[in-house]
């Protein structure tokens, strides 16, 4: 659902793409024509729970013992796990190893939804309302309450907490910003139980489906203050809240020690377990590794289990002993996600089109994905999945091309009015920092070699290097000039949370401020139409504007490079990752 900002260019998140529901474009789907039928639709049946239909049951095997764990890495732990005010996928993915949402996609036919909260759900003729049965006896773990201490035991969920995520992400003084697109048509949620509830939605919208059934429920009873209102600035802040999860999925949060590691456990009262979707490892461990070699020693001396390997890890270190004896197993697959420079056009630097486009023109990407991907990565032209129907074959990189790039900057009115070797215009001269990710290996070699590339046309380009935490807030806070990052995308995408001029102010994913009319008006009508056919053509107009703006350098998307212990069976690669929900030891 909504897009997370990726720690792609350093290969940070979740080591290898986890399969988490609920609110991140890596849960994305193609919509099929049977989501908008012309009659009411009834999904999911009463059924024993070795017959009920559920997500994905066919890939957990029957008879596959218990127990083991998995341990994996982060470079950079997340500030907290509250997904609805943090923007960042690692936090979402973290979080949803303890929840689940009303359905999930089927993992090999990721336009399909199967029942998960969910036991079934009716869709009206105008697709404006979705009625919605739940599961009964699903429970949340227990928790303390931060503030009395009191003990709560199995709390249920029930529809009162689906409302209560509405209403927490439509509060405007909730930092959801990026969430709240996808919510801002839905009119209100009508609970009539504990167990059925209808989300209304005020007009057509294309992502309807899927933002109704990837809602995960948020626990109104650890929330919600009995003596006071419901505050959104409180929600905001609350520390010790946002930095707990309380949750009715797989696994829970055992323990978090900062620097050092974050452990999940086997959650006992997983309502997975009775239709035979529970996980079989007890326990995930997460540590916090911020190099990239310091990560390989660890993956060489077996403390870890599972690792994204670098490009050159991948090439150079293949051979290591751990994979020539077997220990270790690699894995290479593309998901949708894409990396790119972005420049803020409040900065007047970049308000010129030319401008940006031959700085496009300034970055040799045929040589950085060679010297430093190693040919891992597939080149990016735009917003879209290179592989989905909506990214337009025709368009092709802007091509390394110094010379054309001085003359739009020439055209632009840059000139080295004072040969000391930097452009200017207007007195000013055009220098500008770019951000750069500390303990980012990729990123220290390849805006290094972009640098240089500037300079030679007349162009100064500092490197400002801050840790992960820091660069998170100077992109909400649109303190930077230029950023280095990615984006995960979609198979059916909604382009209004990152590229509507509506997101470029606030806490908004807009964070470069592109703003153009005619991309605005698409993107709101691609969002009412329902044919995929249409949905197409809109898609290539917005990419062949976007293309023409340039708002965006577009690099890669890179190959997803795993490196997994042979100790773990059913290892499987799907079109959005590897889920180790289904993995055990033998």
């Amino acid at each position: 659902m909504a897009k997370k900002i990726i720690f792609a260019i350093c290969f940070a998140p979740v080591a290898a793409a986890l399969l988490f529901a609920g609110c991140t474009a890596l849960r994305a789907f193609r919509r099929t024509t049977a989501a908008v039928a012309t009659r009411s639709r009834i999904v999911g049946a009463v059924e024993p729970p070795e017959t009920a239909e559920i997500a994905n049951r066919r890939f957990f095997p029957d008879g596959a013992p218990d127990g083991g764990r998995l341990v994996q890495s982060l470079a950079a732990e997340p500030a907290h796990f509250n997904y609805i005010i943090n923007n960042e996928a690692t936090a979402a993915e973290l979080a949803m190893l303890c929840n689940a949402t009303l359905a999930e996609r089927d993992w090999e036919n990721v336009g399909v939804f199967k029942p998960m909260l969910a036991e079934k759900w009716e869709i009206s003729p105008d697709h404006l309302s979705f009625r919605i049965t739940l599961r009964k006896n699903v429970f949340y773990n227990d928790f303390r309450d931060p503030d009395t201490g009191e003990e709560i035991r199995k709390p249920e969920v029930t529809a009162h907490d689906f409302k209560f995520f509405v209403d927490v992400v439509k509060d405007e003084k909730v930092n959801a910003a990026p969430l709240r697109v996808y919510y801002q048509d839905l009119e209100r949620i009508e609970v009539e139980d504990d167990h059925h509830f209808t989300v209304v939605w005020k007009r057509p919208f294309a992502g309807a489906l899927q933002s109704t059934l990837e809602m995960a429920p948020l626990p109104k009873i650890f929330y919600w203050n009995k003596t006071a209102p419901f505050d959104g600035a409180r929600f905001n802040s609350d520390h010790r809240r946002n930095k707990e999860i309380v949750g009715c999925g797989p696994y829970r949060l055992s323990e978090w020690k900062k620097d050092k590691y974050i452990r999940f456990v086997r959650n006992e009262n997983y309502f997975g377990t009775r239709y035979g979707i529970a996980p079989k490892l007890d326990v995930l461990e997460f540590r916090i590794i911020k190099h990239p070699n310091t990560r390989f020693q660890a993956l060489q001396a077996k403390q870890l289990d599972r690792l994204a390997l670098t490009p050159d890890q991948w090439l150079r270190r293949g051979d290591s002993r751990i994979f020539r004896d077997g220990s270790f197993r690699k894995y290479r697959y593309l998901v949708p996600q894409y990396t790119y420079i972005g420049y803020n056009q409040k900065n007047p630097l970049f308000r010129d089109k030319r401008v940006r486009r031959a700085l496009t023109m300034l970055v040799d990407r045929e040589r950085i994905r060679r010297e430093i991907y190693f040919g891992l990565a597939e080149n990016a032209d735009g917003p879209f999945f290179a592989q989905s129907a909506y990214a337009d074959p025709g368009l092709k990189p802007l091509p390394f091309d110094p010379e054309r790039a001085k003359a739009l900057l020439a055209q632009a009115q840059w000139r080295d009015e004072d040969g000391d070797g930097i452009l200017e215009k207007d007195g000013e001269k055009f220098s500008f920092t770019m951000l750069q990710a500390a303990n980012s290996s990729i990123q220290q070699r390849m805006l290094p070699l972009i640098r240089e590339s500037f300079a030679a046309a007349g162009i100064d380009m500092q490197l400002q290097t801050v840790e992960w935490s820091v660069y998170v807030q100077k992109l909400e806070k649109r303190d930077f000039d230029a950023c280095s990052l990615g984006w995960t995308t979609s198979f059916d995408p909604d382009l209004y949370q990152i590229w509507h001029s509506s997101q470029a102010s606030g806490t908004g994913s807009n964070h470069v401020a592109y703003r153009n009319e005619e991309v605005d008006r698409l993107i709101e009508k691609m969002r009412v139409t329902f044919d995929e056919k249409e949905r197409v053509v809109l898609a290539r107009r917005i990419g062949e504007i976007i293309y023409d703006d340039q708002p965006y350098t577009f690099l890669f998307t890179p190959y997803s490079l795993a490196a997994i212990s042979e100790k773990y069976d059913n290892v499987r690669v799907f079109p959005v990752g590897i889920p180790d929900a289904i993995f055990f030891e033998r």
